[in-house]
């Protein structure tokens, strides 16, 4: 007897460089879903590599040169729309309206009422069933 054991993908979720991809390939597409795995290793990506291009300052006699926060901001504006769009795909995969983001605009408890959203599970899409005549 042979036991099946399931694919990595199908029990674990999407890979760190597969949400990548896909994020990246999607950037500009505000329709359609984003599961967890594919917008938490985004979210997990974009603020290493923030994090890492805004260690490059460079300390010198006369003082700082920000070329590392130079770099982290360009990073900042070049995945502007990437996020954007699989933040929209998570709220939508969670059964919630893109107009959710307006929680951004207070300060902190807007932020955690965005992780709490961002952070359940997937809801499955409403079936629609034809009208009867």
């Amino acid at each position: 007897m042979s036991v099946s054991t399931p694919s990595t993908s199908a029990s674990t979720g999407m890979s760190f460089g597969d949400a990548i991809v896909t994020v990246f390939r999607k950037y500009a597409d505000f329709s359609g879903r984003a599961t967890r795995p594919e917008f938490w290793w985004f979210a997990l990506f974009s603020t290493i590599v923030s994090s890492a291009l805004g260690a490059f300052n460079l300390v010198t006699p006369e003082g700082v040169i920000a070329v590392g926060s130079s770099l982290a901001g360009v990073w900042s504006i070049a995945v502007l729309v990437p996020s954007l769009a699989v933040a929209v795909r998570r709220l939508r995969d969670t059964g919630r309206s893109w107009t959710n983001l307006f929680w951004l605009l207070l300060p902190l408890a807007g932020l955690i009422v965005l992780i709490v959203f961002w952070a359940e599970p997937t809801r499955p899409e409403p079936t629609t069933t034809p009208a009867v005549a």
